[in-house]
């Protein structure tokens, strides 16, 4: 089975465009690139068969492949296949009786009904086969129907942001009654490929661990790799208690910074700390032997920069 190449959708929302990477035509195929662990939506309750099934020993052999689209070429590589019994057990889980890794497989089935399911990532597609007592059985081909997502951000127009210093939440597009979005994948890293089945996903992108957060609701297309790129109105500020303008940094400082309605938005020690906050104007609060030092400052998308407070301010 040969390998396949997708075209790269790079789109962009509340939000800029990015340019594309060429390397990111390879990712969706690449074997090397990250993929998160499945949740199996329709399957997530079995028990492993420990000892080898009938069905393995004296089944007739059939083959399955899949592909991201209909009209796609198989996949060669990235797949997990999963066969179970349709009957729950007593503990009420679905037996698993065999697996696979790679691409295209062939697994020894007796005749009887199981459920077959194959996942590329996140993105997964069951179905029930039946095997006759008499005949051969008819190979197996299943759509996942599938693309990929390469998340990353900037701030302010341009500036790139260090991967290290982002986060990415997965939401489906769907609100529920309570009012929240159920969480597909928590903690994805920026240039991490995501494989998902195709369709609308919420996406929160979170610079730092303060404020500075953005969504943006993306489009995944089958057999296509998206790659998004999140405008964040934010700035990286390092503060610091000095003596004079231009001075080295007062240790032992206690910080606080407040927002400008005075609600306070981070906590800190130390001599120059740094926190990464949205767009808007901000208090500095430096306590430093029981005496309390403080600035107005604003924050401008994009602009990194030292906030210093001085002791006689």
């Amino acid at each position: 089975m040969g390998s396949f190449r997708l075209p790269v959708l790079v789109v962009a929302f509340a939000v800029v465009l990015w340019p594309a990477v060429s390397r990111a035509q390879e990712l969706l195929a690449d074997p090397s690139a990250t993929i998160k662990a499945l949740d199996d939506l329709h399957l997530n309750s079995f028990s492993p068969v420990l000892e080898p099934d009938t069905n393995a020993r004296h089944g007739k052999p059939v083959h399955m492949e899949a592909r991201l689209t209909e009209k796609g070429e198989p996949m060669s590589y990235g797949l997990s296949w999963r066969v179970f019994q349709p009957i729950a057990g007593a503990d009420g889980k679905l037996p698993l009786l065999a697996s696979s890794e790679g691409g295209s497989t062939e697994f020894d089935l007796a005749p009887g009904e199981y459920f077959v399911h194959v996942a590329f990532g996140r993105a997964g597609a069951t179905k029930k086969l039946i095997i006759p007592a008499n005949g051969d059985p008819a190979p197996q081909t299943f759509v996942l129907d599938a693309g990929g997502m390469v998340l990353n951000a900037v701030s302010g127009a341009d500036m790139r942001i260090p991967p290290e210093e982002l986060t990415f939440n997965i939401y489906s597009s769907e609100v529920r009654e309570d009012g929240e979005r159920g969480m597909i994948m928590s903690e994805v890293k920026a240039g991490e490929v995501v494989r998902l089945n195709s369709g609308t996903y919420h996406v929160v992108s979170n610079y730092g661990n303060v404020n500075a957060t953005i969504r943006a609701d993306i489009q995944i297309a089958a057999g296509k790799m998206t790659e998004a790129t999140i405008q964040h109105k934010a700035a990286k500020i390092t503060l610091k208690l000095v003596s004079q303008e231009g001075g080295e940094a007062i240790a032992d400082t206690a910080w606080s910074i407040l927002s400008g309605s005075g609600d306070a938005v981070s906590e800190s020690v130390g001599a120059f700390p740094v926190v990464i906050l949205a767009e808007g104007k901000y208090t500095a609060v430096a306590r430093h032997k029981d005496k309390i030092y403080q600035r107005d400052f604003s924050v401008t998308p994009g602009r990194n920069q030292d906030i210093e407070v001085l002791l006689q301010d």
